[in-house]
């Protein structure tokens, strides 16, 4: 069995070995990727003068040609591939023969994996990228058609005060617009050729670094070799940023479980982004909305696993760095899967506007609108908050509706009991940023022209 590194060695590697430390089986994914720096490499070693202008045609014809097996799945991988990069340079041997052998000169698979991975997660972060602005679309959307629906604002997942569909919604499309710019973040940072490394200390040949780098679209090479190849720090950022995503997803996914339960029927699902149960007929679960849930999970896992990997690595490159790449794809895949359900679920989810209202519409709702009231009034609000309070409390116990407290009350009177009718509180949310139809207008146009602009940058 032949591998890259038997001239030094006695004999094949154990089997154990190579079942064991062998990444094919995962790492096949990053073939686009080393085709392109492979090309970059090749073109740069013809520029400065270690192949000749027809070695260059000869290996660049290689390349393209292992490109379409791999492509197409006509590619025969070997026993002795350990992982992307020894398949692709052997087949480039195989076919481009002593002008191929050249593909590896100045280079070691330290800075190439690192230069794959790097073009990997520039482009699925982009894409990424896309889809959660996709999803705030879709937000922004069901926002301006909620008009002027109103549910129940919680916290503690108790009814706090009513608040505009609209802005409920919006809520988690600023969150998502965080993400995004995370995304661009991360994105920027790891935008850094490590090609020219070496395994750890550059080359003694004429290597030009800068070349490569432009060619990959690349903002900039690295500045320390050693560094260049045992950075991770891209792969962490990635995870981390990712990872936020699902967080608002499983955030996200919540509302929609509650939201679609007998007990809040705020919400329907549309078939189509629904289950069913095998025994119970009358089912109809919100799997996307719980997956989301549960997948958060996992990703925090996955950051969590190679930050522990990182923690005591020395300089420069260690096979740990391997475990980078499985962590990263599986994160990638699923929040790319659960971005998208999402969003076809809430592109097609009902909204029971009148069981919201009815939730919004219990007195209680009103009650820090009675306080505020007596303030302008000029009682001080810890006094305004007790009083109201007792007759909150004075309600609850039976001795009166609310509203007729409020009325027989010298200190608030009809004038304060007006605020308690049907759909008036949320009308009185005027500050900025609030969940009244007034600022929620204004934020409407906020946050399109927000992702107008991340949609430019993604272009």
């Amino acid at each position: 069995m032949s591998t890259l590194w038997h001239g030094r060695f006695d004999g094949d590697p154990a089997d154990e070995l190579m079942a064991y430390t062998a990444s094919i089986g995962f790492d096949v994914r990053l073939a686009p990727d080393d085709i392109a720096g492979s090309r970059a490499h090749v073109r740069m070693l013809g520029r400065v003068g270690l192949l000749t202008d027809a070695e260059v045609d000869e290996v660049l014809a290689a390349l393209d040609q292992t490109e379409q097996e791999l492509s197409s799945g006509e590619f025969d991988f070997a026993p002795g591939d350990e992982d992307v990069h020894t398949a692709i340079e052997r087949r480039v041997t195989e076919l481009a023969g002593p002008a191929g052998a050249k593909l590896h000169t100045g280079r070691s698979r330290n800075d190439q994996v690192a230069t794959d991975l790097r073009l990997f997660a520039k482009r699925e972060l982009a894409a990424i990228a896309a889809d959660v602005i996709a999803l705030q679309q879709v937000l922004l959307e069901r926002a301006v058609a909620a008009g002027d629906t109103y549910l129940p604002g919680y916290t503690h997942l108790q009814r706090a005060q009513p608040v505009l569909l609209a802005h409920h919604l919006l809520a988690h499309g600023w969150a998502l617009a965080r993400d995004v710019d995370r995304l661009a973040d991360a994105r920027t940072r790891l935008d850094v050729s490590p090609l020219g490394a070496g395994a750890v200390a550059g080359s003694s040949l004429p290597l030009d670094p800068d070349m490569t780098a432009a060619e990959l679209g690349f903002a900039a090479r690295f500045d320390n070799s050693m560094d260049a190849v045992s950075d991770r720090d891209f792969v962490a950022e990635s995870l981390f940023a990712l990872t936020m995503v699902a967080i608002h997803l499983s955030r996200l996914g919540e509302e929609v479980v509650f939201w679609t339960s007998e007990e809040a029927d705020f919400a329907t699902l549309d078939d189509a982004y629904a289950t069913g149960s095998s025994m119970l007929p009358q089912k109809k679960n919100p799997d996307i909305a719980e997956l989301a849930r549960a997948k958060a999970g996992r990703f925090i896992g996955n950051l969590t696993g190679l930050l522990a990997t990182l923690k005591g690595l020395p300089l420069a490159y260690n096979r740990d760095l391997q475990e980078d790449k499985e962590p990263l794809f599986d994160t990638v895949d699923q929040v790319r899967l659960g971005v998208r359900a999402m969003t076809g679920l809430l592109s097609s989810i009902a909204f029971n506007t009148e069981a919201m209202a009815a939730a919004a519409d219990a007195p209680t709702s009103a009650a820090t609108d009675l306080a505020e009231y007596l303030v302008a009034q000029g009682i001080p609000f810890r006094d305004a908050h007790a009083v109201v309070g007792d007759l909150v409390r004075q309600s609850l116990e039976g001795e009166a509706s609310l509203a007729d407290l409020v009325r027989a009350d010298p200190r608030l009177g009809d004038a304060a009991a007006e605020l308690l009718t049907p759909g008036i509180p949320v009308t009185h949310r005027t500050t900025p940023g609030g969940a009244g139809p007034e600022p929620v207008a204004a934020q409407l146009e906020q946050f399109r022209a927000r992702l107008n602009a991340d949609a430019a940058r993604f272009d």
